[in-house]
């Protein structure tokens, strides 16, 4: 079966999406599969570009800068992505067609894309629906309720869902959420867990520990988007609160609408156990990973949907605890305290938030223990084979 994937970031780019992306990719093409990866890219210097990575076709399509954009540049960037992406790859897509379509959100402006896509072809297509946009955005006053522009987000929205066949969310809470807040006859919802292609082994030291002079510190390490969503002053608030503890390091890799905010904040408070690190590739990403000592995930306490953050699969893979501050109803936390592979509170508790912190901090017993079952939790619950037999599983009676 020829498989055509559309995402935002790709790999070489460390953003989560890029990884998970190209785990299911190698996935399909084990189980003997045609795959296609097209993805917006800012960095050739050509409308559209085709390589042959790993035996999946890697279709690169010029646009602007997107994650580090301000934020209506990025928005209006993304606004564009489906025109810009037919128009410069369309000569590809005519001469290739193919059997299914998988598309992954964030974004939500694929709608218009995928939808001529499947008149194209006469496929099916399979959203991975991964940020419910723009309630988030509401839910955290980026947005305002019944404004123009969030009418205008809204219609997008709706058109990225009516494009699928099925659309996949990440937890039985987005389960229920979505198909309280979201009604439509033209696809079906159901619980698609994230997953991942664990590694064979934990990774080797990469010297980055001793190149970014943090011996002899226990490192809390995010990597991912460092937007409004995550709400990274509940991290600098957290830092804040552990800077006479000289053992205590934040190191935060990644880019996003928040970095210069932050940058300042962590200045103007003049704390020096925090750092903003700029992305990386994702062998650095990983390598930076093994060395390091706790994976951190901070998500907004307003959100009303309920995240699953794709980095948590990297600090599953690489053996790390999990020490989240995440917003009420979330299924993490849950999750996470079911397999004993990590510590939870919900964002806002800051006097828990670093009660949590302190444990790690002071027992590598703990953290070890924690390390361990989160990849024991990773294999269990978030394989890549099952999420690809689920998703081709609907697809397999209509192309056979």
């Amino acid at each position: 079966m020829r498989i055509l994937i559309l995402v935002v970031y790709y790999l070489p780019s460390a953003m989560s999406s890029a990884k998970l992306i190209d785990d299911l990719a190698r996935e399909f093409h084990r189980l003997g599969h045609e795959v296609t990866v097209a993805a917006p890219d800012d960095t050739i210097d050509q409308d559209c570009q085709v390589t042959l990575e790993a035996g999946i076709k890697v279709v690169r399509i010029r646009t602007g800068e997107i994650k580090s954009a301000s934020l209506w540049l990025r928005a209006w960037r993304e606004v564009m992505l489906s025109p810009v992406i037919w128009r410069k790859g369309k000569s590809y897509f005519r001469q290739n067609p193919s059997d299914l379509i998988v598309y992954y959100s964030p974004t939500i402006f694929f709608g218009s894309l995928v939808a001529r896509l499947k008149r194209l072809y006469g496929c099916s297509s399979y959203l991975v629906l991964r940020d419910i946009f723009p309630q988030w955005a509401v839910d955290a006053g980026v947005l305002r309720r019944g404004s123009l522009v969030h009418r205008f987000f809204e219609h997008k929205e709706k058109l990225n869902y009516d494009a699928a066949t099925v659309v996949g969310v990440q937890s039985p809470a987005n389960l229920d959420y979505f198909s309280e807040q979201v009604r439509s006859g033209k696809y079906r919802p159901e619980v698609l867990y994230n997953w991942a292609t664990p590694s064979a082994d934990e990774g080797s030291p990469g010297g980055c520990r001793v190149r970014l002079g943090l011996e002899g510190k226990i490192v809390f390490f995010y990597g991912g988007n460092i937007g409004v969503a995550q709400d990274m002053d509940n991290i600098i608030r957290l830092a804040e609160a552990l800077r006479n503890d000289k053992e205590a390091y934040f190191l935060l890799v990644g880019k996003g609408s928040e970095v210069p905010r932050l940058r300042s904040a962590i200045a103007a408070k003049g704390l020096t156990n925090i750092a903003i690190h700029p992305p990386v590739g994702q062998n650095e990403y990983l390598a930076m990973l093994s060395e390091f000592d706790v994976g951190l995930v901070s998500l907004d306490r307003s959100l009303g949907t309920h995240n699953f953050p794709g980095k948590i699969l990297s600090y599953m893979d690489r053996s790390k605890p999990v020490l989240a501050s995440i917003n009420p109803g979330n299924d993490l936390k849950g999750l996470l305290e079911k397999h004993n592979a990590g510590l939870v509170c919900f964002n806002g508790e800051d006097k828990a938030f670093e009660m949590l912190a302190r444990q790690l901090l002071a027992d590598p017993t703990l953290r070890s223990r924690l390390g361990r079952n989160a990849r024991i939790m990773l294999e269990d619950c978030f394989s890549v084979r099952m999420a690809a037999a689920q998703i081709l599983s609907h697809v397999v009676g209509e192309t056979h």
